[in-house]
């Protein structure tokens, strides 16, 4: 029989966290299911739905924090992230249908760690860091760190995650996020980006470039941020398809062929400019 715990708060959470690593996980529980053909019965789950701790958002005029247990229905109804991260409450609403947004969280997405996660080119765009809990302390990841592979994460054995922290984007940076699937609705990722664009009149001053579904993690795009840097928006769309065309080595999968990830990753690339 698998033990079971629904901590009353967080320092209960991280106590038990630290005695049995080999728990589950259990936010939303929209991957349980799914995957319960498909791996070993855990030895206990640990049941983080709805604890106070870590279901927030927090709003400053810099920055929007948002717990790991707040469901991505919370995320897309916010008036602050829909106003100020709008491509973060786009994403939101991709996530599955209404009843697994209701249930999905933050934490799920993060933590699971699949390249085809809706949300996590945004917050590679968006520059979020993720804060992180165990008893013997805090501590901050840089989104753009947190992935060492092929759903795997810099997570300790004996930590939560606690809340990403996002700086909300200047009034001279556009943002935005494009998914592209098989269908409008309910539709796995073949290829999706995130962008968000600093700019001084039409002149790129910065980039921060992101794509998911074309490699074993989402990915920041270095050469396409390097090589807009300067551009007026015009060029920059060109130079941004360029690099993308050169830099990456799409998957082939049964979704879909690295060609077409490629094509498309280029021509959602270059999109971000041209529109920005």
């Amino acid at each position: 029989m698998t033990d079971y715990l629904r901590p009353r708060d967080l320092d209960e959470a991280l106590a038990a966290r630290a005695a049995h690593p080999d728990w589950m996980v259990l936010a939303g529980g929209t991957d349980l299911m799914v995957n319960a053909n498909h791996r070993e019965v855990p030895a206990g789950i640990l049941d983080l739905w709805r604890l106070p701790a870590i279901g927030f958002v927090r709003v400053a005029d810099d920055a929007i924090a948002i717990g790991a247990g707040t469901t991505w229905h919370e995320v897309e109804r916010h008036p602050a992230i829909r106003a100020r991260m709008l491509p973060l409450a786009a994403a939101a609403r991709e996530i599955g249908a209404l009843q697994i947004q209701t249930r999905a969280t933050l934490d799920g997405n993060v933590g699971t760690s699949s390249p085809v996660g809706d949300s996590l080119p945004v917050l590679l765009a968006l520059d979020a860091e993720l804060e992180l809990a165990s008893p013997r302390g805090r501590r901050r990841v840089p989104y753009s760190a947190w992935c060492t592979g092929y759903r795997t994460t810099q997570l300790a054995p004996d930590e939560l995650i606690v809340a990403a922290h996002l700086p909300v984007p200047g009034p001279a940076t556009r943002t935005t996020w494009r998914k592209v699937g098989t269908r409008r609705a309910q539709s796995i990722s073949k290829v999706m980006g995130a962008a968000a664009i600093m700019l001084d009149g039409d002149v790129v001053t910065c980039a921060r470039v992101a794509l998911g579904a074309v490699a074993e993690r989402p990915i920041r795009i270095a050469a396409v941020e390097a090589a807009v840097r300067g551009q007026r928006l015009g060029a920059a769309a060109e130079a941004a398809r360029a690099a993308v065309r050169a830099t990456i080595r799409p998957i082939d999968d049964v979704r879909s062929t690295a060609a077409y990830r490629r094509e498309v990753a280029e021509n959602l690339v270059a999109r971000f400019f041209s529109m920005a």
